[in-house]
């Protein structure tokens, strides 16, 4: 099929999609957009590539001078949303207060950096990824923003990437650091495009689970129509990505979400913590012990011992393991170039391969190496928390809380062989906006002054109580 013929019908294809799924009620607010753009953004490549521009100086460093007005932008209307809505931003920031500590110790760590304008650029980044999570849990109506917004990015970059994949080769395809072909899609490589197809499919599963479930739901027919051509591209997707951590993950959720809605557990709901053990001890060991997709990236064979390779190197080329080497600093610092010359001599990879080597392949080393010890009990804390929050979400509505749950487990589980709490990075995104909505579901307030809901009055509210007002209350951003 002609290249011009196959963008024409992908592009009806898309407006048809935006067609077929829209729906009456609720509205939600415009500010929407604002992490849509984000994860979209994210989700795919720099706004620079998708002009063709090319950039001077050190990107890999410095970055790219447009993207980061581009992000700059965005972040700075998301600030002044998340003031307009100050009650219920501070009501969720004072209830999340391991999230807050996370990223304060992150800031503080800049001082220690070996390049602390690069360190405090990327920590502006990563408040980015609280801020939009932040924006979707303070929506009028959160829970269709979340499946809106998750929905629209999936409805423009799943088809997107089947076309680039299927029809413009030079933009969808590309080759593994040792020749391989490899297909890419709308992302720069396999495991960026695996990701996210697994965090946008796993919410368009659960769209039509409920679906299924409410059969007086607004345009029920042409909306499943929609979610389900959505949930067919997020399955041939999966297979053309080749990424084997997020197949496991996309299953990890959807055995959650299916296994913790049935009757025999929403009844008894302390089961879910068998269930959610018992799914991520199995995952956790057969994706240890039997795929090795990182080793395959850096130009060796599929084995446990190319992971392992690295982490032997850089851990104990951390600077201090108790503070790290500061956020998100690592890979600028003569340690890092200690620890790649260790790859190249001692393991026998090829040194170009490993000179654009920049993350562990596992996200708790790479906190490691970044924050040190520190930084791991700070984000073991935001994990803890995440999930029982996301349990009380649960308790309250197990439809929405198992999604949550499934977050919370895959994005610890995706953590084992890739860096998923780094800064723009989607899984990061999406555990903190489990951990955030889950506590828009379970936090309370008791009384407001001048108008702000008074963050001293936070409770846990029992499942039998109403939900927050906030949940329906009128916003005008």
């Amino acid at each position: 099929m002609n290249t011009l013929v196959a963008s024409a019908i992908c592009a009806f294809g898309i407006a048809g999609l935006f067609y077929l799924d829209r729906e009456k009620a609720p509205r939600v607010s415009w500010a929407l957009w604002l992490p849509g753009i984000w994860i979209g953004i994210v989700g795919s490549r720099p706004v620079s590539q998708w002009f063709g521009m090319q950039q001077a100086g050190n990107l890999g460093l410095d970055g790219s001078p447009f993207d980061a007005a581009v992000f700059g932008v965005v972040l700075m209307i998301s600030i002044g949303v998340l003031i307009r809505r100050l009650g219920r931003t501070r009501v969720l920031l004072v209830a999340n207060w391991p999230i807050l500590i996370y990223f304060l110790f992150c800031l503080v760590s800049i001082m220690w950096s070996t390049h602390p304008d690069v360190s405090f650029k990327r920590w502006a980044k990563a408040i980015g990824d609280l801020a939009m999570a932040l924006i979707i849990a303070t929506d009028k109506a959160p829970v269709a923003a979340f499946r809106r917004l998750v929905s629209r990015v999936g409805m423009l970059l799943l088809p997107t990437s089947v076309l680039f994949i299927k029809y413009l080769g030079d933009l969808g395809r590309g080759y593994t650091s040792d020749g391989l072909p490899m297909n890419t899609g709308v992302t720069t490589n396999k495991n960026s495009l695996g990701l996210i197809v697994f965090v946008i499919t796993l919410v368009v599963l659960w769209n039509i689970r409920s679906l299924m479930l409410h059969k007086d739901a607004s345009n029920r027919g042409r909306r499943l129509i929609a979610q389900g051509i959505l949930l067919a591209f997020g399955f041939v997707l999966l297979v053309m990505a080749q990424c084997s951590t997020c197949k496991a993950c996309f299953v990890i959720g959807t055995l959650v979400v299916f296994i913790l809605t049935r009757r025999t557990f929403t009844k008894r709901p302390a089961r879910a913590h068998a269930v959610c053990l018992a799914i991520l001890l199995l995952g956790g060991g057969s994706l240890f012990f039997g795929q090795a997709d990182v080793a395959s990236a850096l130009g060796r064979q599929s084995s446990l011992s190319g992971r392992t390779d690295i982490w032997n190197a850089v851990i104990p080329n951390v600077p201090n393991p108790i503070i790290g080497a500061g956020f998100e600093s690592f890979w600028n610092t003569v340690n890092a170039e200690k620890a790649r010359n260790m790859l190249v001599h001692d393991a026998g990879f090829s040194p170009l391969v490993i000179g654009g080597l920049q993350e562990a392949h596992d996200g708790y080393i790479e906190i490691y190496l970044q924050l040190g010890w520190t930084g791991i009990c700070l984000i073991g804390a935001v994990i803890i928390t995440g999930y029982i929050r996301a349990y009380k979400a649960y308790r309250r509505d197990p439809e929405l809380g198992s999604l949550f749950i499934a977050y919370v487990l895959t994005a610890t589980f995706y953590s084992i062989t890739e860096a998923g709490f780094r800064t723009m990075n989607p899984s990061w995104i999406f555990l903190l906006t489990a951990v955030v909505g889950s506590t828009s579901v379970t936090a309370g307030f008791l009384g407001r002054k001048k108008g702000r809901i008074a963050a001293s009055k936070i409770i846990e509210l029992s499942p039998e109580t109403t939900l927050p007002t906030f949940w329906s209350e009128p916003d005008t951003v």
